[in-house]
Order: C-alpha cells, then sequence, then structure tokens
C-alpha cells in the first residue's frame, strides 16, 4: 500500500460529453514532480468525490496515469497509482465474466449493468518510472479496467447497451 506523503489539490471533475474523455490520453514522458503532484491531486479529488479511482483525464489532463483506492476480492484496501498503463488480453475462453453495477465520476447520472472479466492485469510504471504489475480479481479488476478505459478515450457508458443504462 501506498504512502501519502503530499497534499493533494481537489480539482474539478470532467463530466461526460467533453471531448477530453473522448480520445486516447497519451503517454507519461517526464517521471517529476508535477507528476507527483498530479497523483496527489488526483487521489485528493477522487476521496472528495467519494470514488475509488479516477484517471487524469477526468480532470482534464490528457496523460495516461490512474489511482485508486478499492478493495479486492477479500474486501482489503488496494490503494495505488499506475502510470501508463497497458491491461494484459486475456483470452476469454479462459474467463469469469463478472456482471456489475458500474458508475463514473464522469458519469454522474449514469449506472448500467456491465459484464466485465473478473480478472485483470495491468502493467505500467510508477511515479518514479518503475515497473508495477498490478492483479486483480473483483471488484477492483473492475476498477483497473473502468480506469484503463478512461485513458483509451472509452467511458463505461460506451460499453452499455441503451436496454441496460438505468438514469
Amino acid at each position: 500500500m501506498e504512502q501519502q506523503t503530499r497534499t493533494g489539490e481537489v480539482h474539478d471533475i470532467v463530466l461526460r460529453g467533453n471531448p477530453v474523455l473522448h480520445q486516447p490520453c497519451q503517454q507519461v514522458v517526464s517521471f517529476d514532480t508535477a507528476l507527483a503532484q498530479l497523483i496527489d491531486d488526483m487521489f485528493a479529488t477522487m476521496y472528495a468525490a467519494d470514488g475509488v479511482g479516477l484517471a487524469a483525464n477526468q480532470i482534464g489532463v490528457p496523460r495516461r496515469v490512474f489511482v485508486y483506492d478499492c478493495p479486492d476480492t477479500d474486501g482489503r484496501p488496494q490503494r495505488g497509482h499506475v502510470v501508463n498503463p497497458v491491461l494484459r488480453s486475456i483470452n476469454p475462453g479462459d474467463q469469469q465474466i463478472a456482471h456489475g453495477d458500474e458508475g463514473c465520476l464522469s458519469a454522474p447520472d449514469r449506472f448500467a449493468l456491465l459484464a466485465r472479466p473478473e480478472y485483470a492485469i495491468v502493467d505500467g510504471v510508477d511515479l518514479h518510472g518503475k515497473p508495477v504489475t498490478v492483479e486483480a480479481t473483483g471488484w477492483l479488476a473492475r476498477c483497473l479496467q473502468h480506469e484503463t478505459d478512461h485513458l483509451n478515450g472509452i467511458l463505461f457508458t460506451d460499453r452499455v447497451h441503451d436496454t441496460q443504462d438505468k438514469p
């Protein structure tokens, strides 16, 4: 689990329809104090909004970084960040699919039943450029997939059939 050493600033969350949410984000190339501050700001914003994950583009910064503080399958909170994440492809035939209610801080008026793989692996780096891998099941797996989607310009509402969308 990470230790927070700086204080983050709470930002406004960008809402569905804003172009920054619908375009793939740019790779992070500078691992400096500005990146560390962005990550702290993202945690502060996520906590202020009672979220469990937040992608940088959700605060208007089109960079490939997300933060999370979400329970794993055993209910233990898992907290971290991933820079330049890549969601590993997993053979759908080998995968259990979980249907769960999903929502988004950028679409606060929408919740939907969404099928996602129950297991996820995300590879990336931390704020210092050191490799990280996050392997998860359950809600944490859903969170990792949801946040990686954001960085690819995909909102969860893009994955939902209209008949499943709930106001």
